[in-house]
């Protein structure tokens, strides 16, 4: 292993491993990312911490995991994101993205520290235009009403003018002006796609599902029992998966542009390049689509991971990993001293350079408000709250951390009460506000969904999570490593409450 003088992260939101070539998918074409693949250090046991975006973004950022103490949210005044960190240390950071969560409530600061960034218009939710262009007529939405997207989509006028070329050929070109400008850098692409709306010009519109007729089905569905409840038609499933491996191709396509740029100014030799994503998107497996209210199955929490290590040949790591563990190696990769805030990654350094083969022995993973999963080399403990899923508690230094725009006011969370009280953010000494959710009060939609309790799954001899084993001795070893892994960070009491830990 070579020494490293910058970084290239290019985080794809949604990116599902099992659909990828160098993960052994066949269904889409991925040349690209498996070109990629090809000189990199291919993480196969890597998984998600918190859901969803934004929760994943402060994982990766911050180095905390989130979900156990708030549901969605900002960089905290009291954190200091890495970029913060790379200020300090005289490392120049670029953050080049179209991720409209990013620039909207619930989503502040994660953008302020580096040293310049670019915003390119026009993803889902982003609020560019105020009115669309009237030749554009849209495509179905199942029931989410009216998007930003509608009034967006009609000014991309030929394939480059898609947020996802856009972006990429942004990051293409800060890499041609600015190698060997620096001492060091970071760059981070943040991509959007292949994240809904699956919207491609053609050729990848058709790509993989020429037969269909009418505008594609480019707005899945969030929904468990998809085809079995109606809301799909086996065709219209077919179609929508197809829509994504549409996006997914076209998104592969101008990251070969980037690629092409590091070869054509030698960068592979000082420069670590990681390819990884937030989370994957459920496209028909268990008749599951979007990221509804359902565990954390092997399609969303099992996630892709590519390092390009200068000076290390291509090879797989077995070890388990998860989000949090890439603040901890950018840490180690810059040199750079202790966070302020309390942190729960680990660098893998050791494992790049062959100094260990393990770093972890476990992960957990969630959505504030569900189940909380304890994930092991070769098992899944999915963990339910019992009864009415209460009490629920949110730690911040701010009342709403959800994007509370796209929430309609008759969902309206609660304002704060005399249940609201100044506490200690777990694990440290910070002082923040804390509010309980009791039984009846209103939720943040990721917690308003049902259960069907716990699961146990060997992911070896049952990668497909067919059996669920709970219920028996091997359930209550699970139970008490899980108790044991959330005193460890010091979880809130409530969990273990609503959780019957």
């Amino acid at each position: 292993m070579k020494p490293i003088r910058n970084v290239v992260m290019i985080l794809l939101d949604s990116l599902n491993r099992h659909m990828l070539g160098c993960y052994g998918g066949t269904e889409f074409a991925t040349p690209n990312i498996d070109r990629l693949a090809a000189r990199s250090t291919r993480f196969t046991r890597h998984y998600v911490g918190s859901l969803p975006c934004m929760p994943a973004r402060h994982d990766i950022l911050c180095g905390a995991l989130d979900f156990l103490w708030r549901p969605w949210g900002s960089v905290e005044i009291w954190e200091d994101a890495i970029t913060a960190r790379l200020h300090s240390a005289g490392v120049v950071s670029q953050l080049i993205t179209d991720h409209p969560h990013l620039f909207e409530t619930g989503g502040e600061n994660y953008h302020a520290d580096f040293k310049a960034w670019d915003y390119q218009r026009g993803h889902e939710g982003d609020a560019w235009k105020t009115r669309p262009d009237p030749s554009w007529a849209g495509a179905p939405r199942f029931g989410r009403g009216h998007m930003p997207y509608d009034d967006s989509r009609g000014y991309f006028r030929e394939e480059a003018d898609f947020p996802g070329p856009k972006t990429l050929a942004a990051g293409a070109r800060w890499l041609e002006e600015n190698a060997g400008a620096h001492d060091r850098f970071f760059l981070m692409i943040d991509e959007f796609d292949p994240h809904e709306p699956f919207d491609t010009p053609e050729p990848y519109a058709s790509l993989y599902d020429p037969e269909w007729e009418g505008p594609h089905l480019i707005w899945p569905p969030y929904v468990v029992g998809a085809q079995e409840k109606g809301v799909l038609t086996e065709r219209q499933a077919k179609q929508v998966r197809a829509s994504y491996g549409g996006k997914l191709t076209m998104i592969d396509a101008w990251l070969g542009r980037m690629l092409d740029v590091l070869d054509a100014k030698g960068m592979w030799d000082d420069t670590l390049v990681i390819l990884c994503t937030d989370h994957g998107h459920y496209l028909g497996e268990k008749d599951i689509f979007g990221k509804p209210g359902a565990p954390l199955y092997q399609p969303i929490a099992h996630i892709p991971m590519l390092m390009a290590v200068p000076g290390r040949t291509a090879g797989d790591c077995v070890a388990l990993t998860t989000s949090v563990d890439l603040f901890a190696t950018l840490e180690a990769v810059f040199g750079l001293g202790e966070a302020r805030q309390r942190t729960h990654g680990v660098s893998l350094l050791p494992l790049l350079t062959g100094e260990t083969t393990d770093v972890r022995d476990h992960v957990l993973a969630g959505v504030w408000g569900r189940e909380v999963h304890l994930i092991e080399k070769d098992s899944k403990y999915v963990r339910a709250p019992t009864g009415a899923n209460a009490p629920l508690a949110m730690y911040s230094n701010r009342w709403s951390t959800m994007p509370t725009h796209v929430i309609p006011r008759y969902q309206a969370l609660p304002l704060p009460d005399d249940r609201a009280v100044l506490d200690r953010m777990p694990g440290s000494s910070v002082p923040v506000l804390r509010q309980i959710w009791e039984a009846g009060d209103a939720v943040p939609f990721w917690a308003a969904t049902r259960f069907k309790g716990n699961s146990l799954f060997d992911l070896a001899g049952d990668p497909g999570e067919e059996a669920n084993l709970a219920g028996g001795a091997d359930e209550a070893a699970a139970a008490q490593r899980l108790a044991a892994a959330l005193r460890a960070l010091d979880a809130p009491q409530v969990q273990f409450q609503r959780l019957g830990l």
